[in-house]
């Protein structure tokens, strides 16, 4: 027993000096890091809204018939002046017939009154007749001349009313479906058009927009002489993937809704391939402003405290980790846009993180850039205010 006792001391402390003698032989672990560099980047802000058409057009009667013919395909593009739909004719052609019968009379009779017109001012001449024919005469020569004008601008309408049985295009576009059939009588005055026509290569996108963000906007961009460029903005379709047409900001609405507190904004984009539809649900990246001096930090490098606050581990000259608070403006891409925290040439750890701890010696490894998330990727959503206000004020 005592033999035992002396050696389990002995035993214990040789343990104890292997696990020494080897943690001193470790050597500091190794993690991935990626050298922070200051940079121009420009803020951005999401915004949904809808697609609407450049223009559109209510395809609708100015006369009634009943359709005999539908001359175009539903879904398919026509060009202003094309013809759609045609009317059964008959009625107006009679019309049109018995306007020019009329105005026949009327250029028979005005001839007629000419001529007697003529004879009466002879026999004045004469002394045979008396002022009082010729005036007679005269007003009735008039009188002619004016049937023969309302004859003629009956015939023009009657003309009118038979080249509107044939209803044409009034804008070029794409046409939608038919919302009537032939052997269907449609009148002048109907509620329901016949068929829609849509312009939409380009097409508008109306987005919202807090008042007060609008105010901050307008103003930093007249500090900075705000140039075409400033008003480019790029689009998120509904399946999540970016639209590779960028388009511009055209409008604002002088308007500030009374219970929302938003203002209306218009873009326009470009849509050869027709992929964006009137209705359609997209998201807008605008810029809002442009932050000098900030460093785009990989995302996978950045994590949060107890509190919420970003945090961040960098590797200081000496290779020992360091911990970092950082002031989080927004995210882009796969970074985050940070604008206090950082400094140039500061190696934040990306990879190893689990390894490591503030005030550890490491061994640090410079990422392959083709390894890195471009930098350039298209501006996202805006971040977190509540984050960034909390610590911007700790």
């Amino acid at each position: 027993m005592i033999r035992l006792r002396r050696v389990l001391p002995a035993l214990v402390l040789s343990c104890l000096a292997a696990a020494t003698w080897a943690q001193a032989e470790r050597p500091p672990a190794a993690v991935t890091v990626v050298t922070m560099q200051p940079e121009t980047v420009t803020l951005t802000t999401t915004l949904p809204g809808r697609v609407l058409a450049s223009a559109e057009a209510e395809v609708r009667p100015q006369v009634a018939g009943v359709i005999i013919e539908r001359l175009f395909t539903e879904g398919g593009r026509v060009e202003a002046g094309d013809e759609l739909y045609r009317i059964d004719p008959a009625s107006y052609e009679a019309a049109l017939a018995q306007a020019e019968a009329s105005v026949a009379q009327a250029q028979a009779q005005l001839d007629a009154a000419e001529r007697e017109a003529a004879r009466v001012q002879t026999l004045l001449d004469r002394n045979v007749a008396s002022q009082q024919v010729v005036d007679d005469a005269t007003a009735a020569r008039d009188a002619a001349q004016a049937a023969l004008q309302v004859a003629e601008a009956g015939l023009r309408s009657a003309q009118i009313e038979l080249d509107r049985t044939i209803i044409r295009a009034r804008l070029s576009g794409e046409i939608g479906l038919s919302r009537t059939s032939r052997g269907a009588l449609v009148t002048a005055s109907q509620a329901e058009p016949l068929a829609v026509i849509r312009n939409i290569d380009p097409v508008y996108v109306d987005v919202t927009q807090s008042a007060a963000d609008l105010l901050a906007w307008r103003r930093g961009h007249v500090d900075q002489a705000m140039q075409k460029a400033d008003r480019t903005v790029t689009l998120t379709l509904p399946d999540g993937e970016a639209y590779d047409q960028t388009g511009t900001l055209t409008a604002a609405e002088p308007h500030v809704d009374e219970q929302t507190g938003v203002v209306m904004l218009r873009m326009e984009f470009d849509n050869p391939e027709k992929l964006l539809l009137p209705g359609m649900y997209v998201q807008v990246e605008m810029p809002t402003g442009t932050a000098e001096g900030v460093f785009l930090a990989p995302q996978e490098g950045v994590s949060r405290d107890r509190r919420g606050r970003p945090t961040a581990l960098v590797v200081n000259a000496e290779n020992v980790v360091e911990e970092r608070q950082l002031t989080v403006l927004q995210d882009r891409g796969a970074h985050w846009v940070v604008s206090d925290g950082l400094q140039a040439g500061d190696r934040l750890i990306v990879a190893g993180l689990q390894k490591t701890a503030p005030g550890a010696t490491v061994t640090p490894e410079e990422r392959a850039r083709n390894a890195d998330t471009a930098q350039g990727d298209a501006p996202v959503e805006k971040a977190d205010a509540s984050a960034a206000a909390e610590t911007a004020t700790e």
